[in-house]
């Protein structure tokens, strides 16, 4: 029995009132697609050459004989020092990657603490009882809050620019002058543990080193035990300078399962033993620096700009008295800070290009007491502006992308400063033993305040250089990507009215186009501008861009002249053109709306809630045409039914459509309880689906939602089954379908036990985890296997039709007993008329059996495009579901009925239309393309998904990959997929 499928049944006809479709040369296609992706290149290149600003690195490095004197002479006596005598010989620097400020400090009054309250207990002990041996200091970062980036701000003084966090999962050697490197050159031996990224940006630097795999953030134990292992031997050996210990298991178990979660206070108490250990071990030389890279969000994640990103901690110890008594709260210093502050205590020269502000409380030089710690202070901060400054010449030099008057301004504030410094220093009460006059520390207290100024001022003109944007090229770039749509619609909408299409849309582009580009490069050439690629790309774009529109249009007046004519026929034809016009800008006035409202803040925070808006509208106005225009009418009587029977059939229709309406509505009001939170939204609470299983602490609430996630990829096995058998495609013996029938299933059951296995709590038993790790590993294994065999299935043989011989009894498509109406209604399809050619083409099979009563039956013949696309959107849902963490089945399963309702409603209303329409089946109306486009966007929130970096589900990098990678390109993908999941199913099932 043949079913016909209500969106393939009905596509046969071609558009009424139009000529055919204008078959252009098939390479000429070709190359217009590759011509059109060139035009688009072009504007986005320029938008993001305009947006993602890189700053200018300077190689040159700072040396011991480069003195920070205005006189070049030297500054220090110690052999074994440059610029300032050191206080220290050694450091310990341990980072504890994501140590938020709140995990460090402890609060005696909190007697219910949480997970991460009140766990490094040693810090407090240490700030408490020995104020002159230890601090803790409130250690602000600078965004993007990545690893990598942080990283790089703690050893170079520098500050990242936005296009830097990319380099995040493919980290590259630092070649800026930076703290590694002037240990190296001060030969100082430096031993690093832990973090392989240290690795990877501080290539040959290191004497000793034991990296471990950093990017499995689900793996809590790997890196903190291997540095275990490793560290105490290695102090105790005394065989370096420079230590560095970089600890990961508070980062990845915010990851995995957020910083609420029990398994966070064990990791922290873990940290305030080898603390508590390492500070028992330190020698009076050794300074102990414990830091953190960055904070975290409240559900563990990191990247942004949120106050818990960027408030991480900073622990100082010394084995000697080093600060001066303070009882206020904590200060808050810079990150970039610490590069200056470390290099004068260790004896090295400050590098190069750091931008960063001594922290002066380490410059107290005890005992000294009272005013001469001012003296102290003023030289620390001299020799740190003196190096500032000389980077802020240099970079202007050749960067030329500081504002001048604010670098003048800043020129002349050093100026005073040093001149300053030097009138304290001659004058006669101000010599090697320093002699208290209050006159002369107010003067020094004024140029500390000076210097100060000088430094923050520097480093504020430099964030706002760095992160400044150019609005002229941002301009342009979407100028031409505009056009670029235009010219996109205007071919989608005139490619069947010209017989010479290609030749306006190909040929004179492209001579226009390199005419321009050759113009433009002749001319800079002559200037002496150096010439780019993207410049010339870009005027490539312009010169097509003009070449298409003059042609285009001037080829359309010829022919408008040529064949209207000024009558009443002409003014019809006039006002039908106006009215389709009309019927394409409103649909298309959303998202031209939706576009303009991209530059404003208040939408970019809230595009979720207002895309989710905007595609409710458009669904119900689509509904609510159909009844204005007459369409939805129920009231028929029962003359009209017996005159014509298709009306029973239209009544049908109109109560299948309303039904669609109500179900799409429910789905995106249903999807909005998947939503995450922006950091700007600060009484925003991100949705309790985001979390995976492994984080909920209760077993019951855990247990319901796992047999909720559990219900939902059965319930949409089961919805899929249902249709394949309903539209009889599971009836052949093809091993598609017998892959359909097993393998659908059997993928379900491996996601969910691999569900049920990941989101069991960590296992002391050794042989249970160790089991664990293998089946984590091997059910996503098979689940990908499967996948894969399914699509190497259906592009080997995608057809799932039956056919077999019936008797004249069996039930057939197209019974001898139909209406006349009928039978019209029928000529108009596609699927009839194929299953008529069959009966044709068997005949002289029938007649051989001399038998000419039997008939063909063709199962599954109305979706035999439909259901190869149906499988191949299946097997890609069940990859994508499983990159998401398990309680995200339900937000798939919703994906699907929003987006087989929206088919439906997009069919159903066709079908209406067809009947006073003469358009035709093949035309897609505008309304279809910008709904199916707000689908995919609301669909990217109600995964979970927003434009933020810490917003990432990294975790999609790791399913089925306990190790991690070798290479960062299967990660990347994997992370990619699991981001743009709504994008990618729905492009597919547009296809369909």
């Amino acid at each position: 029995m043949l079913r016909r499928d209500r969106e393939e049944g009905g596509r046969e006809r071609a558009p009424v009132g139009r000529p055919q479709l204008a078959a252009m040369p098939r390479l000429a296609t070709v190359l217009s697609l590759c011509w059109t992706c060139l035009l688009f290149s072009a504007g986005l290149g320029l938008f993001l050459s305009g947006f993602l600003l890189v700053r200018l690195e300077l190689r040159s490095p700072s040396a011991c004989h480069d003195s920070p004197t205005t006189g070049g002479t030297p500054t220090t006596r110690d052999f074994n020092s440059c610029w300032m005598p050191r206080r220290f010989s050694r450091a310990v620097v341990v980072v504890i990657d994501a140590l938020r400020f709140d995990f460090a400090k402890y609060d005696p009054g909190n007697k219910n603490p949480k997970p991460y309250e009140n766990k490094l207990e040693v810090i407090h002990q240490n700030v408490v009882s020995k104020p002159q041996h230890a601090r803790l200091f409130r250690f602000r970062a600078d965004p993007p809050t990545t690893t990598m980036q942080r990283i790089k701000g703690m050893t170079t003084g520098t500050l990242p620019t936005f296009i830097d966090v990319g380099s995040n999962f493919a980290s590259t050697a630092i070649e800026e002058d930076n703290l590694i490197q002037q240990f190296v050159l001060n030969k100082k031996k430096v031993v690093f543990m832990g973090d392989d990224t240290w690795e990877a940006l501080f290539p040959n630097k290191f004497a000793r080193s034991f990296p471990f795999s950093s990017f499995n953030v689900r793996d809590l134990h790997t890196v903190d035990d291997g540095i275990l292992q490793h560290i105490f031997t290695t102090v105790e050996a005394g065989e370096w300078d420079v230590l560095i210990a970089h600890f990961l298991g508070v980062d990845h178990c915010g990851h995995r399962y957020g910083p609420h979660h029990p398994m966070m206070a064990e990791k922290l108490n873990q940290m305030n033993q080898m603390l508590r250990s390492l500070i028992a071990t330190l020698q009076n030389d050794t300074l102990l620096v414990v830091m953190g890279d960055h904070g975290m969000t409240e559900t563990g994640d990191h990247g942004g700009d949120s106050e818990g990103e960027v408030d991480a901690a900073l622990f100082i110890y010394s084995p000697l008295p080093m600060f001066e008594i303070k009882t206020e709260d904590p200060e808050v210093v810079s990150q970039i800070d610490l590069v200056p502050t470390l290099a004068l205590l260790l004896g090295i020269p400050i590098p190069y290009s750091n931008i960063g502000m001594v922290i002066v409380d380490m410059f107290t030089s005890l005992p000294k007491l009272g005013d001469e710690q001012y003296l102290e202070h003023a030289k620390a901060l001299r020799i740190n502006a003196i190096q500032v400054n000389r980077f802020l010449e240099s970079y202007f030099q050749v960067a030329k992308d500081l504002p001048l008057e604010k670098l003048s301004y800043l020129k002349q504030l050093f100026s005073t400063a040093m001149e300053e410094y030097n009138n304290l220093i001659t004058d006669q009460h101000v010599s090697e033993k320093f002699i208290p006059n209050q006159n002369h520390l107010a003067r020094m207290k004024n140029l500390i305040i000076t210097m100060r100024r000088y430094l923050r001022e520097t480093k504020e003109m430099c964030q706002e250089s760095w992160a400044r944007f150019n609005p002229v090229h941002m301009l342009c770039g979407i100028i031409l990507l505009t056009a670029a749509c235009v010219h996109c619609f205007l071919v989608s909408e005139n490619v069947s009215t010209f017989e010479s299409l290609h030749r306006v849309l190909l040929f004179y582009p492209i001579i226009w186009g390199l005419a321009a580009a050759l113009i433009v490069g002749i001319w800079m050439l002559i200037s002496g501008i150096m010439v780019k690629s993207l410049t010339l790309c870009c005027w490539v774009a312009v010169g097509s861009h003009l070449g298409f529109h003059w042609n285009f249009w001037r080829s359309k007046y010829v022919k408008n002249q040529v064949t209207n004519k000024l009558s009443q026929s002409s003014i019809a034809a006039i006002k039908e053109k106006w009215i389709s016009w009309w019927k394409i800008l409103i649909p298309l006035g959303l998202p031209l709306l939706r576009c303009g409202a991209m530059f404003s803040n208040s939408f970019v925070v809230n595009e979720g809630q207002v895309v989710s808006f905007l595609l409710k509208s458009i669904v119900t106005f689509t509904v609510l045409k159909l009844k204005w225009n007459g369409k939805l009418n129920h009231g028929l009587n029962v003359t009209d039914m017996h005159r014509n029977p298709s009306f029973i059939t239209y009544k049908r229709e109109s109560l299948y459509i309303i039904g669609l309406l109500v179900t799409f509505l429910l789905c995106v009001l249903c999807s909005n309880n998947f939503y995450n939170c922006r950091e700007e939204l600060a009484n925003c609470e991100p949705s309790s689906f985001l979390r995976p299983l492994s984080s909920l602490n209760n077993r019951q609430e855990r247990n319901i939602h796992y047999i909720l996630s559990v219900l939902s990829i059965g319930f949409l096995v089961y919805l899929i089954r249902k249709w394949f058998l309903h539209y009889g495609n599971l009836n052949s013996s093809h091993l598609i379908v017998f892959f359909v029938r097993l393998g659908f299933p059997f993928i379900a059951f491996c996601s969910c036990c691999y569900w049920a296995v990941n989101a069991a709590p960590e296992e002391t038993s050794i042989k249970l985890h160790d089991l664990k790790e293998k089946i984590v590993v091997v059910l996503p294994g098979i689940v990908f296997g499967l996948v894969t065999t399914g699509f190497f299935i259906v592009l080997w043989n995608p057809i799932t039709v039956f056919v077999k011989e019936n008797r004249p009894s069996d039930e057939t498509l197209v019974p001898s007993c139909k209406s006349s109406a009928e039978m019209k209604a029928d000529s108009l399809h596609v699927i009839p008329l194929i299953y008529r050619k069959i009966q044709q083409s068997m005949k002289i099979h029938f007649n051989g059996d001399r038998d000419e009563s039997r008939t063909v039956a063709a199962y599954g013949l109305g979706t035999v495009y439909s259901a190869a696309l149906l499988i191949v959107i299946v097997l890609l849902a069940f990859l994508l579901i499983l990159l998401h963490n398990e309680r995200m089945s339900l937000a798939f399963l919703l994906l699907f009925l929003e987006g087989f309702s929206l088919l439906e409603i997009h069919g159903t209303a066709r079908n209406l239309s067809l009947q006073t329409d003469n358009t035709g089946y093949f035309t897609v109306p505008w309304y279809a393309v910008t709904a199916w486009v707000f689908a995919a966007t609301q669909f990217f929130y109600a995964t979970g998904h927003q434009p933020t970096f810490p917003t990432i589900q990294w975790n999609a990098a790791f399913v089925g990959f306990s190790e991690g990678h070798s290479t960062n390109i299967l990660p990347a993908i994997l992370v990619g997929m699991n981001t743009f999941a709504s994008h990618i199913l729905f492009a597919v099932i547009f296809l369909r």
